[in-house]
């Protein structure tokens, strides 16, 4: 049988970067988006050709419709047929208070974060869905522990967000559980990524760590391990779950 194909959104820095190495690894050949860092994401592909493994990098937005389509379309002729989508991307902004943000920023994040998560698991669901002719699947979304805690006075409209996307995997996984496709999502805590950076506080893990029963950040390769055990058959009777990696928080 050929490879697995695994497609990551995001995949070029953090947790979806780790996510990309981490799937090579274990076999599959991987496909990553980035929006704008054509270095990053060349270096990591460029670290997986180098273990010997097969990857490619795609420009695209997931938050607009046109580059969906092409990063998919682009997936098929490259590469084959899809077995896995890791919905990675997403972005946060300075953080602030509600009162405080404007319509600009809600579009940006809500886009982001939600559409593009949406479109994507569209595009999957399409070709990995029995009813579609496809052969099944795995869909596996980043939401993050700020859905269920609101992130007050720092990015209530990034923890809406990722709470639109836990509503979506519970739905989506119900609707397709019985197409072959499993849909989980991963629900990261502290990690020591540099989205911290576009919020403005880099420090924000050290800073917060207090907080965390187990007094550490996590790294994105804690996080990168989940999201792979769900896309993996040791995670088969699993669908519709949000997984926690918060050390406890």
């Amino acid at each position: 049988m050929s490879k697995p194909i695994m497609l990551i959104t995001g995949g070029s820095r953090g947790i979806g970067a780790a996510t990309a190495l981490g799937a090579a690894a274990r076999g599959y050949r991987v496909a990553i988006t980035y929006l704008g860092n054509v270095a990053a994401a060349n270096e990591i592909v460029q670290k997986i050709q180098q273990g010997g493994g097969e990857a490619i990098a795609i420009q695209a937005d997931v938050g607009i419709e046109a580059d969906v389509l092409r990063l998919f379309k682009t997936v098929d002729e490259k590469m084959g047929v899809l077995h896995a989508l890791v919905n990675n991307a997403g972005m946060l902004e300075k953080k602030m208070r509600l009162d405080q943000m404007d319509l600009g920023r809600w579009q940006r994040v809500l886009n982001a974060n939600v559409i593009g998560s949406f479109l994507c698991a569209r595009e999957a669901v399409l070709r990995m869905s029995t009813k579609h002719g496809g052969i099944g699947g795995v869909i596996v979304n980043l939401s993050s522990a700020a859905s269920r805690l609101g992130s007050p006075n720092e990015f209530i409209d990034y923890a809406a967000a990722k709470g639109a996307v836990d509503s979506m995997t519970i739905g989506l996984a119900k609707e397709v559980a019985i197409e072959g496709i499993r849909v989980n999502a991963v629900r990261p805590g502290l990690i020591y990524t540099d989205i911290h950076i576009s919020a403005g506080e880099p420090g924000r893990v050290d800073r917060a760590k207090a907080g965390v029963p187990m007094q550490r950040g996590g790294s994105a390769e804690e996080v990168a391990e989940t999201v792979l055990w769900l896309a993996s058959d040791e995670s088969s009777y699993v669908t519709g779950t949000l997984l926690d990696v918060t050390g406890g928080r």
